[in-house]
């Protein structure tokens, strides 16, 4: 007998929005005609896309500068045209890419606590492109790869260590690029094009490994991602302007393995994917909604899990990466989704009775080490993500302290009481003196830059004055 419902630990996943004093407001989201998510987060910053007048330009937040975003705050605003897309480097959390409309991707270095000043020059210009640059992905496992895309219908992959471009693919777009996503250890690369193509690159050999054309029949976007098994997930849509999700064998692109149709809305769906728990999130642009699959080796392979729906409809949408997460509340993915003036994080959960580790939802993640450095990669060298445990960002509860119990309690059953508290005090203590640590460090930090802060106005201040007694005398 087969069973009714499919036995899946994500069957129960579900998404909630933070309190409203939690999300990031009065920012004026961009209203680029682009169809990139607007937003990058990782564990330590959001970046978001703004309006800006006579240029682009983006905000760089820390997480915890939640609540009404000043309009004089600080932005990154060196591009001379608007921003279309925005990544921050998986090896290091201060480091962003931005492509923009002035046909530039420049590339900067985030100050530890976020921006004192606005930032107006970046570590690094590339320039290669002879159209707008409208996407920007960095290698998953090689230090300082990054890809860039333009509406010149040319994928370059820089060296960004270097500042050199070191491939050029010219010929294999005939039309705009929609996106690019590389596959789990960086050896190849899956684009969607406005030809209707998939395509799958080498792109060392700058070969084209597999091709479907027309892989979905309708002329809007599409949107074409690598799992970790090697498959790519497609979203498009039919002739009949029905959105669609596939998923393709790169083996034998004939047929696809699988097509859901899901509905006639005409909003770009942008594909999430969680290479840990095979799960992928659709969010639509203009949609007020995110759906999410499981997949699974099986047929029907793609199995809907359920949907978050939410009155306002998404202007963009970032993702948090997994180390990111709060793993002590079964955290499985966040969000930052951009109305049209804030900012709103919505956390995906598993509910879970138990307060211990969770290992079946947490499997070991990609870290921030690179495997690789740029050269090896060039070279022709591969090399899988560096895996790191979630464990260690696990806090138990105070109450499993008791476990911790050194002498048998059953010994003197008098002074049981005594016993029974004094261990769990001394267990329950090192937890808080940390954090308090990790605050007072903050504090420390905070204090340094703004006593860095003061000096430095003081002394513009001096010269300032003996400017203007030199202008009095």
């Amino acid at each position: 007998m087969r069973r009714v419902v499919r036995q899946s630990k994500f069957r129960h996943v579900f998404g909630q929005a933070v309190k409203n004093d939690q999300c990031y407001d009065d920012i004026r989201v961009s209203r680029v005609t682009w169809d990139s998510a607007f937003c990058a987060v990782n564990p330590k910053f959001v970046a978001i896309i703004i309006e800006a007048s006579g240029g682009g330009a983006f905000l760089v937040l820390p997480l915890h500068k939640t609540g009404r975003i000043d309009k004089s705050y600080p932005t990154v605003c060196g591009h001379t045209g608007p921003v279309l897309d925005i990544d921050w480097c998986p090896h290091n959390d201060q480091v962003i890419a931005s492509g923009s409309e002035d046909c530039t991707v420049m590339v900067w270095q985030i100050p530890e606590n976020g921006l004192v000043t606005s930032m107006s020059e970046p570590v690094v210009v590339l320039e290669g492109h002879s159209k707008r640059v409208g996407i920007i992905t960095w290698h998953p496992t090689a230090r300082n790869v990054l890809l860039s895309a333009g509406c010149d219908n040319q994928i370059i992959i820089w060296n960004v260590g270097t500042g050199e471009a070191m491939i050029t693919l010219e010929d294999m777009h005939p039309d705009v690029i929609y996106n690019v996503c590389w596959n789990r250890n960086g050896s190849l690369i899956c684009t969607a094009c406005k030809d209707k193509s998939i395509r799958v690159i080498d792109p060392r050999k700058e070969t084209i490994v597999a091709e479907k054309e027309k892989a979905h029949e309708g002329a809007r976007p599409m949107r074409a991602i690598f799992l970790s098994d090697g498959n790519v997930l497609t979203t498009g849509f039919s002739r009949m302007s029905e959105r669609q999700l596939a998923l393709w064998n790169t083996q034998n692109m004939e047929e696809p393995m699988t097509v859901n149709e899901m509905d006639t809305s005409n909003g770009v769906l942008l594909p999430f994917y969680d290479p840990d728990t095979n799960v992928v999130y659709l969010c639509g642009k203009g949609d007020s909604s995110i759906r999410y699959f499981e997949i699974t080796d099986e047929a029907p392979y793609v199995h809907f899990l359920n949907t978050f729906a939410s009155k306002e409809p998404q202007r963009g949408m970032g993702y948090m990466p997994k180390r990111g997460l709060d793993v002590n509340k079964c955290e499985i993915a966040r969000f930052f989704k951009l109305h049209e003036r804030k900012c709103e994080p919505i956390v995906m959960t598993v509910p879970r009775k138990s307060d211990l580790f969770q290992d079946d939802l947490y499997p070991d993640t990609a870290g921030p080490d690179p495997a690789l450095e740029a050269e090896e990669w060039f070279e022709g060298k591969n090399g899988d993500p560096i895996l790191i445990s979630l464990k260690n960002g696990y806090v138990p509860g105070k109450n499993r302290e008791f476990k911790v119990v050194k002498k048998n309690i059953l010994d003197n059953k008098v002074t049981k009481n005594t016993e029974n508290s004094s261990p769990a005090n001394k267990s329950a203590s090192p937890t808080p003196s940390i954090k308090s640590e990790a605050k007072l460090d903050e504090i420390l930090k905070e204090i340094k830059s703004l006593k860095d802060l003061v000096s430095s106005q003081e002394r513009r201040i001096i010269t300032l004055e003996e400017q203007m007694s030199k202008l009095a005398l």
